[in-house]
């Protein structure tokens, strides 16, 4: 077992260095769509039987013509590369990555259930898979058959790792670079303790923590959504392909990008400020897919709960914290203090209160705290450690009382 981490630094290229990626990234897209055209019509070929061909037309190719796969289309790709020379400009690792990719897309497709391979509009990034130790200096990294390219260092790069791979990426705001680096080190799974944290996700606050922390939802997409509205009805007005159209649809994907950079930042923030204060931590497992198709789509797309919680099980582990999902039902309807099944609430019932226990609290926060319980449980702890009676698990701060409540 390896740890595989990347890097990414903001390149700033010449204007012919500028000139090149693009021209690359055009070559990468017709040898993608190329050979998925030549995929696609293999397969169509082999749709029908012979005497019940459609009568408009169809595809016919050889009885005896072998499926296209990467190998042979990495052969047909060496034997072009003598007959057309815009092929011989990227470099031959990027290319045969891009058929890769191709690859990759077709096993989604058989194993993962994923739809048919598409036609690329537009390449944003290509791979050099075989790179040198010596290829990143300080301040700048060595392109095959480009040179030497600047880059921004808004960090160090990490020590005793191996160098394996380099991505250049197109984005809004210009190109940016992704090093890969390996260490093939032994990493045993992070074991439960410290003091458990349990984490409830929702719409009215972006979380409430089990300790009684309740973090307000930053709306990133409604900040900058004047502007984009403004600019989407400016470009209705512009001739598709025109330049200012192309100006127009620059401007929208560089507001686009800067909600993702915003959010994304702030998830990391959040992320480190939870595990400061816990040495587990322990949320719902939700299919968020189903949850961003009902009522509130909009909103749950804008919190990225999805990414947050990939974020969070990152930092978790790199961080030593302990790190664990936990069945969602029933949350808001069970009593965290006597365990007692309180009924269902309407969702404007944002406090929650035990008849049993008298145990009152906020709504969610209860919620982070049914969650913490059956992590623990869940890890194998004694039945002591969970909160019964009134009492408290063991290192856990007090729980919010109706005191707390404004």
């Amino acid at each position: 077992m390896s740890i595989t981490v990347n890097y990414e630094y903001k390149l700033k290229p010449t204007a012919q260095q500028v000139k090149t990626f693009e021209a690359w990234l055009s070559v990468c897209k017709k040898v993608y769509n190329f050979a998925l055209r030549e995929r696609k019509d293999w397969v169509n070929s082999r749709k029908s039987a012979v005497n019940a061909c459609s009568l408009v037309s169809e595809y016919i190719l050889p009885a005896d013509a072998s499926r296209p796969t990467y190998y042979s289309q990495c052969k047909s790709l060496t034997a072009a590369k003598k007959n057309i020379e815009e092929l011989t400009e990227p470099h031959i690792h990027v290319l045969q990555q891009t058929l890769r990719q191709l690859e990759a897309a077709f096993v989604s497709m058989w194993e993962r259930g994923h739809g048919f391979p598409r036609f690329k509009k537009k390449m944003r990034s290509f791979v050099y898979p075989d790179v040198k130790q010596s290829a990143v200096e300080s301040g700048r990294v060595k392109l095959p058959k480009i040179g030497w390219v600047k880059m921004k260092m808004s960090r160090p790069l990490p020590l005793g790792f191996i160098f394996k791979q380099i991505r250049v990426v197109k984005r809004a705001s210009g190109y940016f670079v992704m090093l890969t680096y390996q260490l093939g080190v032994q990493v045993p799974d992070v074991p439960f303790s410290g003091h458990p944290l349990g984490v409830d996700i929702g719409l009215d606050k972006y979380l409430a923590t089990s300790d009684g922390e309740l973090v307000s939802r930053p709306r990133f997409f409604n900040a900058l959504h004047r502007k984009l509205k403004l600019l989407q009805r400016r470009l209705k007005h512009k001739k598709k392909g025109s330049s200012n159209w192309l100006k127009l649809q620059r401007k929208i994907a560089r507001v686009h990008q800067r909600i993702n950079d915003t959010r994304k930042d702030w998830h990391f923030k959040l992320a480190h400020r939870l595990c400061d204060n816990a040495g587990a931590i322990f949320v719902e497992d939700i299919n968020f897919k189903a949850w961003a198709k009902g009522l509130f789509g909009k909103h749950t797309l804008d919190a990225a709960y999805g990414q947050f919680f990939n974020i969070l099980s990152y930092i978790c582990w790199k961080r030593d914290v302990f790190f664990l999902k936990v069945n969602k039902d029933y949350t808001s309807q069970i009593c965290p203090n006597c365990g007692t099944h309180t009924g269902k609430k309407d969702l404007s019932e944002r406090i929650h209160r035990c008849n049993v226990c008298n145990y009152t609290t906020y709504r969610d926060v209860a919620a982070a705290q049914v969650i913490r319980n059956r992590g623990v449980l869940a890890v194998g702890q004694p039945v002591g450690l969970q909160i019964a009676s009134g009492g408290v698990l063991s290192g856990a701060s007090s729980n919010a009382s109706l005191d707390k409540i404004p």
